[in-house]
């Protein structure tokens, strides 16, 4: 019989899992990272201005994920002491919250029907939901290439990073990474507000990224083979300003056979990106559909490497 250990290694992870591949992220439910958001926004009204925003910033950037973290073992170890399967729901629920790949497609799906259903103006406004970048000259061409790109970058930033540091610290380690991700979302920009105040999040996201972009990239190719796309990878991946974000959306472009990058406006300033990829074709709603499955097919065989990887720590330490 399979004993309590091997649960509590292998429910809160496969529940997780099925309740972010049923549900995604119901917005009538409170959310750690919204809680991240608030604190991260009171903060930085607080303290990013007058002297000192870098070495300030750069505190926010340390203890906001540390105590996240222990928040969250904190909670995990209550649980523990109270009753295994209490601390099995309590991780199971931490792991739905730590995924985003479903609510990831589904806002991506969202743009898209909207630009079709709705014309270019209504998909500019929904897209500027998701992204970053200045939507307002945007065509439709651009739109669904903004989606893919976003699709790409945030499969590792929303699935394969959290699982990556959930296998290595659990939960509480996957709820620090989510606080450093939330941070760099927020604050991690090269404008005049957020350059000082900003860097040190953005340096940690780099930082903590760098490994699992890499294995976004290598799944992706794995889950979607075609002719020639590791070589694909190598010559485009260090063809983004990001270290990390050129990986997976050469991955994507590379499976989809089509062209991401180019010019845009973040905040106001005007950023040059190296083009990934030589085939500028038109892309539509079938290549949407390919990469929400590529997006499926990544989530799963990721879980089932961590699921492999506990089991073996567990079968030679446990």
């Amino acid at each position: 019989m399979m004993d309590m250990e091997w649960i509590m290694v292998l429910l809160p992870l496969t529940a997780g899992y099925i309740l972010d591949l049923i549900f995604g992220d119901p917005r009538n439910l409170p959310h750690p990272v919204v809680l991240f958001g608030n604190g991260i926004a009171w903060i930085e009204r607080k303290w990013n201005k007058g002297k000192y925003r870098r070495f300030k910033g750069c505190v926010v950037a340390i203890l906001f994920p540390l105590l996240a973290g222990s928040v969250a073992w904190i909670i995990g170890w209550v649980a523990g002491k109270w009753n295994i399967w209490f601390y099995d729901l309590i991780a199971a629920v931490f792991v739905f919250y730590g995924l985003a790949n479903r609510s990831l497609i589904q806002e991506g799906g969202e743009v898209i029907r909207t630009l079709e259903n709705r014309g270019l103006e209504a998909g500019r406004k929904r897209l500027s939901w998701i992204v970053g970048r200045d939507t307002s000259e945007l065509s439709s061409k651009e739109i669904y290439t903004a989606v893919l790109e976003t699709m790409a970058e945030n499969l590792s930033d929303g699935v394969v990073a959290p699982l990556f540091y959930y296998a290595i610290g659990g939960f509480p380690a996957m709820m620090a990474y989510k606080m450093v991700n939330t941070l760099d979302s927020m604050i991690g920009y090269r404008d005049e507000r957020y350059r000082e105040f900003g860097c040190c999040a953005a340096r940690l996201d780099d930082v903590l990224n760098y490994i699992p972009a890499r294995l976004t990239a290598l799944f992706m190719a794995i889950v979607a083979w075609r002719p020639g796309i590791f070589g694909f990878i190598r010559r485009y991946g260090r063809q983004h300003a990001s270290p990390n974000s050129g990986y997976p959306e050469s991955a994507m472009a590379g499976i989809l056979n089509c062209r991401f990058g180019g010019t845009h406006v973040y905040h106001g300033l005007l950023v040059e990106k190296p083009y990934i990829g030589d085939n500028g074709r038109e892309v539509g709603y079938e290549d949407f559909r390919k990469a929400a499955r590529v997006n499926q097919g990544v989530t799963l065989l990721t879980v089932v490497l961590v699921l492999g990887a506990d089991i073996m720590v567990y079968s030679l330490f446990g």
